[in-house]
Protein backbone atom coordinates (compact mmCIF):
# COMPACT_ATOMS: atom_id res chain seq x y z
CA UNK A 1 0.00 0.00 0.00
CA UNK A 2 1.27 3.48 -0.80
CA UNK A 3 1.49 6.19 1.84
CA UNK A 4 -1.87 8.01 1.75
CA UNK A 5 -2.07 11.63 0.67
CA UNK A 6 -1.80 13.79 3.79
CA UNK A 7 -5.18 15.47 3.98
CA UNK A 8 -4.81 19.11 5.04
CA UNK A 9 -8.22 19.76 6.65
CA UNK A 10 -10.10 18.84 9.81
CA UNK A 11 -13.48 17.12 9.31
CA UNK A 12 -16.66 19.15 9.91
CA UNK A 13 -19.72 16.86 10.11
CA UNK A 14 -22.95 18.30 8.79
CA UNK A 15 -25.69 19.30 11.24
CA UNK A 16 -29.08 20.90 10.69
CA UNK A 17 -30.17 22.89 13.77
CA UNK A 18 -33.23 21.70 15.69
CA UNK A 19 -34.92 25.05 15.08
CA UNK A 20 -34.77 24.55 11.32
CA UNK A 21 -36.40 21.12 11.62
CA UNK A 22 -39.07 22.46 14.00
CA UNK A 23 -39.90 25.25 11.57
CA UNK A 24 -40.07 22.72 8.71
CA UNK A 25 -42.61 20.57 10.58
CA UNK A 26 -44.71 23.62 11.45
CA UNK A 27 -44.82 24.72 7.83
CA UNK A 28 -45.70 21.21 6.67
CA UNK A 29 -48.53 21.09 9.22
CA UNK A 30 -50.05 24.27 7.80
CA UNK A 31 -49.76 23.31 4.12
CA UNK A 32 -52.71 24.47 2.02
CA UNK A 33 -53.24 22.07 -0.90
CA UNK A 34 -54.55 23.17 -4.31
CA UNK A 35 -57.66 21.87 -6.00
CA UNK A 36 -56.39 19.06 -8.24
CA UNK A 37 -59.21 17.04 -9.77
CA UNK A 38 -58.61 14.52 -12.53
CA UNK A 39 -54.84 14.30 -12.07
CA UNK A 40 -54.24 10.83 -10.66
CA UNK A 41 -52.16 9.98 -13.75
CA UNK A 42 -49.73 12.90 -13.20
CA UNK A 43 -50.70 14.33 -16.60
CA UNK A 44 -51.09 17.84 -15.15
CA UNK A 45 -48.00 17.55 -12.96
CA UNK A 46 -47.53 16.28 -9.41
CA UNK A 47 -50.92 15.14 -8.06
CA UNK A 48 -52.12 16.39 -4.70
CA UNK A 49 -52.98 12.84 -3.60
CA UNK A 50 -49.36 11.67 -3.75
CA UNK A 51 -47.87 14.89 -2.47
CA UNK A 52 -50.16 14.71 0.58
CA UNK A 53 -48.64 11.30 1.42
CA UNK A 54 -45.12 12.67 1.16
CA UNK A 55 -45.90 15.83 3.15
CA UNK A 56 -47.51 13.77 5.94
CA UNK A 57 -44.48 11.46 6.06
CA UNK A 58 -42.07 14.42 6.03
CA UNK A 59 -43.97 15.93 8.98
CA UNK A 60 -44.62 12.84 11.10
CA UNK A 61 -42.56 9.86 9.93
CA UNK A 62 -39.32 10.94 8.28
CA UNK A 63 -36.23 11.03 10.50
CA UNK A 64 -33.65 13.57 9.29
CA UNK A 65 -31.31 12.73 12.16
CA UNK A 66 -31.11 9.14 10.91
CA UNK A 67 -30.27 10.37 7.40
CA UNK A 68 -27.77 12.85 8.83
CA UNK A 69 -26.00 10.04 10.71
CA UNK A 70 -25.71 7.98 7.51
CA UNK A 71 -24.34 10.99 5.65
CA UNK A 72 -21.85 11.66 8.44
CA UNK A 73 -20.49 8.11 8.16
CA UNK A 74 -18.31 9.75 5.49
CA UNK A 75 -15.86 12.57 6.12
CA UNK A 76 -17.18 16.10 5.55
CA UNK A 77 -15.27 19.33 5.21
CA UNK A 78 -15.97 23.03 4.83
CA UNK A 79 -13.49 25.37 3.24
CA UNK A 80 -13.35 28.75 1.55
CA UNK A 81 -12.21 28.59 -2.08
CA UNK A 82 -11.51 32.00 -3.62
CA UNK A 83 -13.86 33.44 -1.01
CA UNK A 84 -16.69 30.98 -1.82
CA UNK A 85 -17.81 28.62 0.96
CA UNK A 86 -17.57 25.01 -0.19
CA UNK A 87 -18.77 21.79 1.44
CA UNK A 88 -17.53 18.41 0.31
CA UNK A 89 -17.73 14.78 1.35
CA UNK A 90 -14.65 12.56 1.17
CA UNK A 91 -13.99 8.83 1.15
CA UNK A 92 -10.26 8.04 1.26
CA UNK A 93 -9.00 5.57 -1.33
CA UNK A 94 -7.89 2.11 -0.24
CA UNK A 95 -5.49 0.52 -2.70
CA UNK A 96 -1.89 0.63 -3.91
CA UNK A 97 -2.19 3.88 -5.88
CA UNK A 98 -5.47 5.74 -5.30
CA UNK A 99 -5.83 8.83 -7.46
CA UNK A 100 -8.05 11.78 -6.51
CA UNK A 101 -11.47 11.93 -8.15
CA UNK A 102 -13.89 14.86 -7.83
CA UNK A 103 -17.54 14.00 -8.54
CA UNK A 104 -19.96 16.84 -9.32
CA UNK A 105 -23.74 16.57 -9.18
CA UNK A 106 -26.40 18.50 -11.08
CA UNK A 107 -29.95 19.80 -10.60
CA UNK A 108 -32.12 18.68 -8.85
CA UNK A 109 -29.39 16.49 -7.41
CA UNK A 110 -27.55 16.79 -4.13
CA UNK A 111 -24.08 15.52 -3.24
CA UNK A 112 -25.87 12.49 -1.70
CA UNK A 113 -26.92 11.22 -5.12
CA UNK A 114 -23.33 9.92 -5.35
CA UNK A 115 -23.70 7.89 -2.14
CA UNK A 116 -24.10 4.52 -3.86
CA UNK A 117 -20.85 4.73 -5.83
CA UNK A 118 -18.35 6.32 -3.47
CA UNK A 119 -17.69 3.12 -1.50
CA UNK A 120 -16.94 0.95 -4.55
CA UNK A 121 -14.84 3.71 -6.10
CA UNK A 122 -12.80 4.33 -2.95
CA UNK A 123 -12.42 0.72 -1.80
CA UNK A 124 -12.91 -1.63 -4.76
CA UNK A 125 -11.67 -4.72 -2.92
CA UNK A 126 -14.46 -4.42 -0.34
CA UNK A 127 -16.98 -4.67 -3.21
CA UNK A 128 -15.36 -7.50 -5.16
CA UNK A 129 -13.19 -5.25 -7.35
CA UNK A 130 -9.51 -4.72 -8.00
CA UNK A 131 -7.80 -2.48 -5.41
CA UNK A 132 -5.70 -1.05 -8.25
CA UNK A 133 -8.86 0.82 -9.31
CA UNK A 134 -9.12 2.83 -6.05
CA UNK A 135 -9.85 6.56 -5.98
CA UNK A 136 -9.61 9.15 -3.24
CA UNK A 137 -13.19 10.36 -3.72
CA UNK A 138 -14.12 14.04 -3.25
CA UNK A 139 -17.84 14.89 -3.56
CA UNK A 140 -18.61 18.61 -3.22
CA UNK A 141 -21.95 20.32 -3.08
CA UNK A 142 -22.29 22.76 -5.94
CA UNK A 143 -22.12 26.20 -4.28
CA UNK A 144 -25.66 27.31 -3.54
CA UNK A 145 -27.14 23.79 -3.70
CA UNK A 146 -26.96 22.76 -0.06
CA UNK A 147 -24.33 22.80 2.61
CA UNK A 148 -22.64 24.82 3.99
CA UNK A 149 -25.67 27.10 3.68
CA UNK A 150 -27.15 29.94 1.61
CA UNK A 151 -24.71 31.24 -1.00
CA UNK A 152 -24.02 34.96 -0.87
CA UNK A 153 -21.47 37.09 -2.67
CA UNK A 154 -21.54 34.95 -5.82
CA UNK A 155 -24.65 36.13 -7.74
CA UNK A 156 -23.08 35.21 -11.11
CA UNK A 157 -22.38 31.57 -10.20
CA UNK A 158 -22.45 29.16 -13.14
CA UNK A 159 -20.87 25.93 -14.32
CA UNK A 160 -17.64 27.24 -15.81
CA UNK A 161 -16.94 29.47 -12.82
CA UNK A 162 -17.40 26.45 -10.56
CA UNK A 163 -14.86 24.57 -12.72
CA UNK A 164 -12.28 27.21 -11.80
CA UNK A 165 -13.22 26.81 -8.12
CA UNK A 166 -12.91 23.03 -8.32
CA UNK A 167 -9.47 23.27 -9.92
CA UNK A 168 -8.34 25.58 -7.14
CA UNK A 169 -9.88 23.26 -4.53
CA UNK A 170 -8.11 20.19 -5.89
CA UNK A 171 -4.70 21.68 -6.66
CA UNK A 172 -4.17 24.50 -4.16
CA UNK A 173 -6.45 23.74 -1.22
CA UNK A 174 -6.02 19.95 -1.22
CA UNK A 175 -2.59 19.84 -2.85
CA UNK A 176 -3.14 17.28 -5.61
CA UNK A 177 -0.80 17.69 -8.58
CA UNK A 178 -3.16 15.81 -10.90
CA UNK A 179 -6.69 14.50 -10.50
CA UNK A 180 -9.68 12.90 -12.22
CA UNK A 181 -13.17 14.37 -12.60
CA UNK A 182 -16.64 12.93 -13.05
CA UNK A 183 -20.14 14.33 -13.22
CA UNK A 184 -23.66 14.27 -14.57
CA UNK A 185 -26.09 17.00 -15.62
CA UNK A 186 -24.56 20.36 -14.58
CA UNK A 187 -21.75 18.34 -13.06
CA UNK A 188 -21.08 16.85 -16.48
CA UNK A 189 -20.39 20.23 -18.05
CA UNK A 190 -18.41 21.34 -14.97
CA UNK A 191 -16.23 18.27 -15.51
CA UNK A 192 -16.04 18.81 -19.26
CA UNK A 193 -14.86 22.36 -18.67
CA UNK A 194 -12.12 20.99 -16.42
CA UNK A 195 -11.12 18.64 -19.24
CA UNK A 196 -11.12 21.60 -21.63
CA UNK A 197 -9.33 24.29 -19.64
CA UNK A 198 -7.10 22.18 -17.39
CA UNK A 199 -6.53 19.05 -19.48
CA UNK A 200 -2.83 18.79 -18.63
CA UNK A 201 -3.62 18.46 -14.93
CA UNK A 202 -6.33 15.83 -15.30
CA UNK A 203 -5.99 12.08 -15.67
CA UNK A 204 -9.30 12.23 -17.49
CA UNK A 205 -13.03 12.88 -17.18
CA UNK A 206 -16.03 10.56 -16.92
CA UNK A 207 -19.48 12.03 -17.52
CA UNK A 208 -23.09 11.30 -18.36
CA UNK A 209 -25.04 12.86 -21.27
CA UNK A 210 -22.13 14.65 -22.94
CA UNK A 211 -23.67 18.09 -23.38
CA UNK A 212 -21.54 20.50 -25.43
CA UNK A 213 -20.01 23.30 -23.40
CA UNK A 214 -21.91 25.94 -25.38
CA UNK A 215 -25.29 24.32 -24.61
CA UNK A 216 -26.51 27.40 -22.72
CA UNK A 217 -25.13 29.99 -25.13
CA UNK A 218 -27.34 31.97 -27.48
CA UNK A 219 -30.58 33.96 -27.41
CA UNK A 220 -32.95 30.96 -27.15
CA UNK A 221 -31.03 28.68 -24.81
CA UNK A 222 -34.16 28.33 -22.68
CA UNK A 223 -35.87 26.49 -25.57
CA UNK A 224 -34.99 22.82 -25.08
CA UNK A 225 -35.99 22.01 -28.67
CA UNK A 226 -33.72 24.81 -29.92
CA UNK A 227 -36.65 26.29 -31.88
CA UNK A 228 -36.91 23.19 -34.06
CA UNK A 229 -40.61 22.69 -34.84
CA UNK A 230 -42.44 19.44 -35.35
CA UNK A 231 -42.89 18.73 -39.07
CA UNK A 232 -45.46 16.68 -40.93
CA UNK A 233 -42.83 14.47 -42.56
CA UNK A 234 -41.25 13.25 -39.32
CA UNK A 235 -41.85 9.59 -38.45
CA UNK A 236 -44.47 9.08 -35.76
CA UNK A 237 -41.95 7.72 -33.25
CA UNK A 238 -39.66 10.71 -33.77
CA UNK A 239 -42.52 13.17 -33.27
CA UNK A 240 -43.66 11.33 -30.15
CA UNK A 241 -40.16 11.34 -28.71
CA UNK A 242 -39.72 15.08 -29.33
CA UNK A 243 -42.99 15.77 -27.51
CA UNK A 244 -42.05 13.43 -24.66
CA UNK A 245 -38.60 15.02 -24.28
CA UNK A 246 -40.10 18.51 -24.24
CA UNK A 247 -42.64 17.41 -21.65
CA UNK A 248 -39.84 16.17 -19.40
CA UNK A 249 -37.55 19.16 -19.65
CA UNK A 250 -38.96 22.23 -21.37
CA UNK A 251 -40.78 23.79 -18.41
CA UNK A 252 -37.93 23.51 -15.93
CA UNK A 253 -35.36 24.82 -18.41
CA UNK A 254 -37.48 27.79 -19.47
CA UNK A 255 -38.52 28.79 -15.94
CA UNK A 256 -35.04 28.48 -14.46
CA UNK A 257 -33.51 30.55 -17.24
CA UNK A 258 -36.21 33.19 -17.57
CA UNK A 259 -38.05 33.49 -14.27
CA UNK A 260 -36.31 31.46 -11.57
CA UNK A 261 -36.27 34.18 -8.93
CA UNK A 262 -40.05 34.58 -9.17
CA UNK A 263 -40.64 30.88 -8.59
CA UNK A 264 -38.10 30.80 -5.77
CA UNK A 265 -40.26 33.08 -3.60
CA UNK A 266 -42.86 30.34 -3.37
CA UNK A 267 -40.44 27.42 -3.11
CA UNK A 268 -38.37 29.07 -0.36
CA UNK A 269 -41.52 29.72 1.70
CA UNK A 270 -43.35 26.42 1.22
CA UNK A 271 -41.64 23.07 1.76
CA UNK A 272 -44.59 21.35 0.04
CA UNK A 273 -44.11 23.59 -3.00
CA UNK A 274 -40.38 22.94 -3.02
CA UNK A 275 -40.96 19.19 -2.78
CA UNK A 276 -43.44 19.25 -5.67
CA UNK A 277 -41.05 21.11 -7.98
CA UNK A 278 -38.19 18.72 -7.20
CA UNK A 279 -40.40 15.62 -7.25
CA UNK A 280 -41.68 16.26 -10.76
CA UNK A 281 -38.12 16.02 -12.08
CA UNK A 282 -37.09 13.09 -9.91
CA UNK A 283 -40.08 11.17 -11.27
CA UNK A 284 -40.02 12.20 -14.93
CA UNK A 285 -36.24 12.01 -15.35
CA UNK A 286 -35.70 8.62 -13.67
CA UNK A 287 -36.33 5.25 -15.30
CA UNK A 288 -39.09 4.13 -12.94
CA UNK A 289 -41.90 2.75 -15.10
CA UNK A 290 -44.33 5.23 -13.56
CA UNK A 291 -43.47 4.34 -9.95
CA UNK A 292 -41.00 6.87 -8.56
CA UNK A 293 -40.59 4.81 -5.39
CA UNK A 294 -39.02 2.00 -7.41
CA UNK A 295 -36.02 4.35 -7.73
CA UNK A 296 -36.35 6.65 -4.70
CA UNK A 297 -38.02 5.56 -1.48
CA UNK A 298 -40.06 8.16 0.34
CA UNK A 299 -37.15 8.64 2.75
CA UNK A 300 -34.72 9.04 -0.17
CA UNK A 301 -36.89 11.74 -1.71
CA UNK A 302 -37.18 13.57 1.59
CA UNK A 303 -33.46 13.38 2.38
CA UNK A 304 -32.65 15.16 -0.88
CA UNK A 305 -35.50 17.63 -0.36
CA UNK A 306 -34.40 18.38 3.20
CA UNK A 307 -30.91 19.24 2.00
CA UNK A 308 -32.43 21.87 -0.30
CA UNK A 309 -34.89 23.11 2.33
CA UNK A 310 -32.57 23.29 5.33
CA UNK A 311 -30.08 25.41 3.40
CA UNK A 312 -32.67 27.60 1.61
CA UNK A 313 -30.76 26.83 -1.56
CA UNK A 314 -33.42 26.53 -4.26
CA UNK A 315 -32.97 30.09 -5.56
CA UNK A 316 -29.21 29.87 -6.06
CA UNK A 317 -29.46 26.35 -7.44
CA UNK A 318 -31.77 27.58 -10.20
CA UNK A 319 -29.55 30.61 -10.84
CA UNK A 320 -26.99 28.37 -12.58
CA UNK A 321 -29.20 28.16 -15.67
CA UNK A 322 -29.69 31.87 -16.23
CA UNK A 323 -26.04 32.62 -15.46
CA UNK A 324 -24.78 30.03 -17.93
CA UNK A 325 -26.53 32.15 -20.55
CA UNK A 326 -25.96 35.60 -19.08
CA UNK A 327 -22.23 34.86 -18.72
CA UNK A 328 -21.79 32.55 -21.71
CA UNK A 329 -19.06 29.97 -22.01
CA UNK A 330 -16.00 31.13 -23.96
CA UNK A 331 -13.33 28.64 -25.04
CA UNK A 332 -9.97 28.75 -23.28
CA UNK A 333 -8.18 27.56 -26.44
CA UNK A 334 -8.95 26.74 -30.07
CA UNK A 335 -7.57 23.20 -30.16
CA UNK A 336 -9.74 20.26 -31.16
CA UNK A 337 -11.40 18.34 -29.76
CA UNK A 338 -12.59 21.03 -27.39
CA UNK A 339 -12.36 18.71 -24.37
CA UNK A 340 -8.83 17.38 -24.77
CA UNK A 341 -8.54 15.32 -21.61
CA UNK A 342 -9.50 11.65 -22.12
CA UNK A 343 -13.27 11.37 -21.71
CA UNK A 344 -15.45 8.41 -20.82
CA UNK A 345 -19.23 8.53 -21.05
CA UNK A 346 -22.04 6.54 -19.49
CA UNK A 347 -25.26 6.96 -21.46
CA UNK A 348 -28.72 5.44 -20.94
CA UNK A 349 -31.37 4.58 -23.50
CA UNK A 350 -34.01 6.28 -21.32
CA UNK A 351 -32.51 9.55 -22.55
CA UNK A 352 -32.08 8.51 -26.19
CA UNK A 353 -32.68 11.35 -28.65
CA UNK A 354 -35.52 11.05 -31.19
CA UNK A 355 -34.91 8.32 -33.75
CA UNK A 356 -32.40 6.45 -31.60
CA UNK A 357 -33.75 3.30 -29.97
CA UNK A 358 -31.11 0.86 -28.69
CA UNK A 359 -27.95 1.14 -26.60
CA UNK A 360 -25.77 0.34 -29.61
CA UNK A 361 -27.53 3.00 -31.68
CA UNK A 362 -26.98 5.52 -28.87
CA UNK A 363 -23.24 4.87 -28.78
CA UNK A 364 -23.00 5.08 -32.56
CA UNK A 365 -25.09 8.26 -32.71
CA UNK A 366 -22.88 9.92 -30.13
CA UNK A 367 -19.60 8.92 -31.72
CA UNK A 368 -20.65 9.91 -35.23
CA UNK A 369 -22.71 13.01 -34.35
CA UNK A 370 -21.83 16.60 -33.48
CA UNK A 371 -21.73 15.91 -29.73
CA UNK A 372 -18.98 13.35 -30.07
CA UNK A 373 -16.76 15.78 -31.95
CA UNK A 374 -16.48 17.92 -28.80
CA UNK A 375 -14.67 15.22 -26.84
CA UNK A 376 -11.51 13.16 -26.83
CA UNK A 377 -13.74 10.22 -26.02
CA UNK A 378 -11.98 6.99 -25.15
CA UNK A 379 -14.78 4.94 -23.59
CA UNK A 380 -18.44 5.36 -24.60
CA UNK A 381 -21.04 2.98 -23.17
CA UNK A 382 -24.84 3.01 -23.15
CA UNK A 383 -27.11 1.01 -20.84
CA UNK A 384 -30.69 -0.16 -21.15
CA UNK A 385 -31.36 0.40 -17.44
CA UNK A 386 -31.25 3.70 -15.60
CA UNK A 387 -32.34 7.26 -16.19
CA UNK A 388 -30.93 10.73 -15.63
CA UNK A 389 -29.61 9.95 -12.14
CA UNK A 390 -27.27 7.22 -13.38
CA UNK A 391 -24.99 6.78 -10.34
CA UNK A 392 -28.09 6.44 -8.16
CA UNK A 393 -30.20 4.33 -10.53
CA UNK A 394 -27.54 2.04 -11.97
CA UNK A 395 -24.50 2.47 -9.74
CA UNK A 396 -22.77 -0.73 -10.84
CA UNK A 397 -22.75 0.42 -14.45
CA UNK A 398 -21.42 3.86 -13.51
CA UNK A 399 -18.63 2.38 -11.39
CA UNK A 400 -17.60 -0.16 -14.04
CA UNK A 401 -17.59 2.43 -16.81
CA UNK A 402 -15.65 4.99 -14.79
CA UNK A 403 -13.03 2.45 -13.72
CA UNK A 404 -12.53 1.47 -17.36
CA UNK A 405 -12.02 5.09 -18.39
CA UNK A 406 -9.06 5.48 -16.02
CA UNK A 407 -7.37 2.12 -16.44
CA UNK A 408 -3.95 2.65 -17.93
CA UNK A 409 -4.09 6.37 -17.13
CA UNK A 410 -2.74 6.24 -13.58
CA UNK A 411 0.82 7.16 -12.71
Amino acid sequence: MSTPHAFPLEPAPIHVPDGVLDDLRARLASTRAPLDEGNEDWSYGVPDSYLRELVAHWRDGYDWRRAEAAINAHEHYRVSVAGVPVHFMREPGRGPRPIPLILTHGWPWTFWHWSKVIGPLADPAAFGGDPADAFDVIVPSLPGFGFPGPLTGFPDVNFWKVSDLWHTLMTRTLGYEKYAAGGCDIGGIVSSQLGHKYADQLYGVHIGSGLPLDFFNGPRAWDFARNQPLTDDQPADVRARIVETDHRSASHLAVHMLDGATLAHGLSDSPAGLLAWLLERWRSWSDNGGDVESVFTKDDLLTHATIYWANNSIATSMRYYANANRYPWVPAHDRTPVVQAPVGLTLVTYENPPGVHTADERVRAFREGPQGAWFNHVNVTAHERGGHFIPWENPDAWVDDLRRTFRGRRP
